[in-house]
């Protein structure tokens, strides 16, 4: 194995942590609201705290990692998310807890955008895809590992035993990481290639002059409103699910976060299949189909009188929202070709900040008892959404390649 696949996967490792520390919260709602005597809604604030600092932060791993090397500032992001998954472990008040999740997001905010930008810089454009997809099969397991692990460890080790063991995997991967690089380094000064060159300073004035043009494009706006929008109605909605399924239809927590593993093994469908179906439906009918079956999903999810029904919804649900979002991706690194690191992080910034936002919304319809209500009309909205996608993304249809 050379060292760029050993770098991926550990880099794919890194990865896998910092989307279950995202997700691992979610089966824990209903846990942590009787642990420190709140409603389920204001228990989601260790979500909402950590959607929030995940997106904002976005905005500065893009020129931290072009000054001081992307793979030097994923590894210092990942080992501050095994502090502060240690810190969050201990936690005496939801306040503090709140707290060492708004820092933790903010630590994981710089792992997976560095990680595709050393893609694009390392790997060949004919094997980028091949590569990205790798990431997202590792993105989307840790996903699903978060949201199973969080009910499991609620139920049989207790929630702060759940991030001890985070903080160890975020802990072996940047030490395995860092011995990599310091390995890489070695083998390059021994082979007399030397020390890559120091990369240009850093401009603040240049970038906000960049984000300015940028936020003046009617198409640029247009991409991150959607996407903030979808933010609001895929994520705010998901990370309810768990609860859902335990008041609304009796499921312990660890099943109900084995049931939101198949959001996630929605996704991993869709990244194997995803060349043969844009070749087949093209952007349009991937933006229109997938939001048909989020929006079917988060119905059954809502009035389905049966446990399998529910968990059909869930499944379902999570394969839409990959064929719409991956479409929107697409768009995102369109949307401005020359300068495409700028675009994409504001991309994933208003993504996340829309999780937040919806996360909120749903909250407090929750501790009202409306959640069958607000997933129906979250349902109709993301298929007006998937219509206005379909209609402003290219009529051509895709042969496998995204840019």
């Amino acid at each position: 194995m050379n060292s760029s696949s050993t770098m991926l996967r550990l880099i794919s490792v890194a990865g896998f942590a910092s989307m279950a520390s995202m997700r691992i919260c979610d089966p824990m709602l209903v846990a942590l609201s009787r642990e420190f005597q709140v409603t389920t809604g204001d228990a989601s604030a260790v979500i909402a705290a950590f959607a929030v600092a995940y997106g904002v932060l976005q905005l500065f791993y893009g020129p931290l990692g072009d000054r001081f090397g992307k793979v030097r500032v994923i590894i210092s992001a990942t080992f501050a998310c095994a502090v502060f998954s240690a810190v969050t472990a201990l936690a005496p008040t939801l306040p503090m807890l709140v707290a060492s999740r708004a820092f933790m997001g903010a630590a994981a905010a710089g792992i997976i955008p560095l990680s595709m930008a050393w893609i694009g810089d390392s790997v060949a454009y004919e094997q980028r895809q091949e590569t990205l997809a790798r990431l997202m099969v590792a993105t989307v397991s840790g996903m699903m590992a978060g949201q199973w692990f969080g009910g499991f460890a609620v139920e049989v080790l207790g929630w702060r035993l759940a991030f001890a063991v985070l903080s160890l995997l975020f802990l072996s991967a940047a030490t395995m990481l860092l011995r990599q690089v310091r390995l890489t380094a070695a083998r390059a000064v021994a082979s007399g290639e030397g020390v890559a060159e120091e990369p240009a300073p850093f401009s603040l004035q240049a970038y906000l002059a960049t984000t300015k043009r940028l936020l003046s494009m009617p198409r640029v706006r247009w991409v991150l409103a959607i996407v903030a929008v979808e933010g609001a109605l895929g994520f705010g909605t998901m990370a309810f699910v768990p609860a859902r399924m335990v008041d609304g239809f009796g499921l312990s927590p660890s099943a109900a976060g084995g049931v939101m593993v198949l959001y996630g093994v929605g996704g991993l469908v869709y990244s194997l299949m995803a060349r043969r179906w844009l070749a087949m439906l093209g952007e349009k009918g991937l933006a229109l189909l997938g939001s048909v079956m989020i929006g079917g999903g988060l119905l059954l999810l809502a009035w389905a009188p049966l446990v399998p029904l529910a968990v059909l919804g869930c499944f379902s649900a999570g394969l839409g929202f990959y064929m719409l979002h991956n479409t929107l991706q697409v768009q995102a690194t369109q949307m401005a070709p020359e300068a495409r690191g700028t675009a994409v992080t504001l991309f994933a910034c208003l993504l996340f900040l829309g999780q937040s936002l919806g996360v909120l919304a749903v909250a407090a319809s929750v501790d009202r008892g409306w959640i069958a209500q607000v997933f129906s009309i979250a349902a109709v909205c993301v298929v007006v959404l998937g219509v206005l996608v379909s209609r402003r993304v290219n009529a051509r249809v895709l042969q496998g390649k995204t840019a």
